[in-house]
């Protein structure tokens, strides 16, 4: 059996800080792993942020409840899992994620937890290890799955690296240059191509 591993923002829903940042006009929200490949550095930039504008874990929620998934996510998932088992692996955390689960039809994620205080403040960030996407390949490679693994930034190349197949989805140009190894694909018809094409090779 074949698993398929996909990052999940930038690939089935938005991005989330971004939506975030355009909420609230704080640009300086609109930093990713697109932008930043120090995740750790990169949360820590984020808290300070909402520590300095006083946001809470609600404000970050209200904007989450009016996103969706991307147009089209919902029914490339669903012909992906025809074909493989599917499992999301990101780098978001549960607080966020779970509303936009249950309009992708609550599929498996393995994410990180976020710290929150008696007022509801965001105060740290909880790593459910560290390298989750690349050790979680490993671990599928242990159970004997062949896996083909997607994602569109920085910090999903190690799950690209150690996947039997990677292919990049709508990736920055930033990130094709400096990892030309893996396919870039722009739509979903060709992400599943890639899918069907990777696993016709095992």
């Amino acid at each position: 059996m074949q698993m398929a591993c996909l990052d999940l923002e930038g690939v089935l829903v938005p991005e989330i800080w971004i939506n975030v940042a355009k909420r609230t006009g704080i640009e300086e929200l609109r930093a990713t792993t697109r932008d930043v490949p120090d995740y750790n550095l990169l949360m820590r930039q984020r808290l300070r942020i909402l520590e300095q504008h006083a946001l809470k874990l609600s404000d970050i929620q209200q904007v989450i409840a009016g996103m969706g998934p991307l147009p089209g996510a919902h029914d490339f998932l669903n012909r992906l899992r025809e074909r493989f088992q599917v499992l999301i692996l990101s780098d978001t955390f549960y607080e966020f994620a779970l509303p936009l689960m249950r309009q992708l039809g609550f599929p498996t994620l393995f994410c990180h937890g976020l710290e929150i205080d008696g007022e509801g403040r965001v105060v740290n960030y909880c790593l459910r290890m560290p390298e989750q996407k690349r050790d979680a390949v490993r671990a599928l490679h242990q159970l004997r799955f062949k896996v083909v693994a997607a994602g569109d930034s920085y910090n999903d190349t190690a799950m690209l690296s150690e996947a039997d197949a990677g292919i990049l989805f709508c990736p920055p140009k930033n990130v094709i240059e400096e990892f030309p190894q893996f396919p870039v694909t722009t739509t979903y018809e060709e992400l599943y191509s890639a899918f069907v094409k990777a696993q016709e090779n095992f």
